[in-house]
């Protein structure tokens, strides 16, 4: 029986694409962002023990097998597992069969119009998806990935066929840039702007911008903007240091992107041709 690892699924969401939507996260991811808000959420749990015995709430535990064991009902979300955890990850997972998902998405099911689903990075779930999204999609509902691109969409195409689109994150364009920012080479996203743009399932294109750093934000979104043309929203998002691990703060910025630099980026992105260029 096949299972994933869940971090969370928000019933109601409206910033994870059109519409209402269960936003489903996944665990694990295959970049290392300087910038991730949500670094708890890269790495499985190695099961160090180093939160049991600091919880507050005494929600974890060692089971006999050495495992860390999470009590969700005993669960404060203090976050105090994450914020000492040494590894980029949580404790705070729950391996979930198909039908469990479906169970949950099944209750917000009156009043959502789809799911999207997103992590860490949901196509490391891929045999799962597949299992999943024919089920969403026989409710009448849509299904959406929320992808970093590092998936090869080419390659293995069964998991597109069935979905809706695909919101992507393009953060890099340069080499160089790429691997400060996520610690791997941006090819591979790059192919996939273009090959889902041709397949009518770019869904949505989006780039963080940092402050202090125009000549990549400008070679990102120029490169983006000449590519998707006029139809693809483009979503520029502002750095915001919040959430950001401490020590990548000193690299990226202590400060957020002001909104006017960041409308300076999605006035670039519209003069180039990406028309539905914005700023959140």
């Amino acid at each position: 029986m096949k299972k994933a690892p869940v971090n969370k699924i928000i019933p109601f969401s409206n910033v994870d694409g059109p519409g209402n939507r269960t936003s489903i996260f996944f665990q694990g991811c295959t970049f290392s962002c300087l910038f991730c808000h949500n670094p708890e959420t890269i790495h499985l749990c190695a099961h160090c023990g180093a939160c049991v015995d600091a919880c507050p709430a005494h929600a974890l535990s060692l089971g006999p097998e050495g495992k860390v064991v999470w009590d969700s009902a005993a669960c404060v979300s203090c976050d105090t597992c994450i914020r000492l955890c040494p590894h980029d990850a949580s404790p705070r997972v729950t391996w979930m069969t198909v039908e469990e998902v479906l169970r949950e998405i099944r209750r917000a099911a009156p009043y959502i119009d789809g799911i999207t689903v997103s992590g860490g990075e949901c196509t490391l779930q891929n045999d799962f998806l597949l299992d999943l999204f024919p089920a969403v999609r026989e409710m009448g509902k849509t299904c959406l990935l929320d992808s970093n691109g590092s998936f090869d969409f080419e390659k293995d195409s069964r998991l597109l066929d069935i979905s809706d689109g695909v919101m992507l994150d393009v953060k890099a364009v340069s080499p160089a840039w790429s691997r400060t920012l996520l610690g791997v080479s941006p090819d591979r996203v790059l192919w996939n702007l273009g090959y889902l743009l041709a397949r009518g399932k770019l869904q949505e294109v989006r780039t963080v911008v940092f402050p202090d750093r125009d000549n990549e934000n400008r070679e990102t979104v120029s490169f983006v903007a000449g590519v998707i043309g006029p139809r693809v929203p483009y979503k520029l998002i502002r750095y915001r240091p919040f959430g950001v691990r401490e020590k990548y703060r000193k690299v990226l910025g202590e400060f957020e992107t002001g909104p006017a630099l960041a409308e300076s980026y999605a006035s670039l992105a519209r003069s180039l041709g990406a028309e539905r260029a914005f700023v959140v």
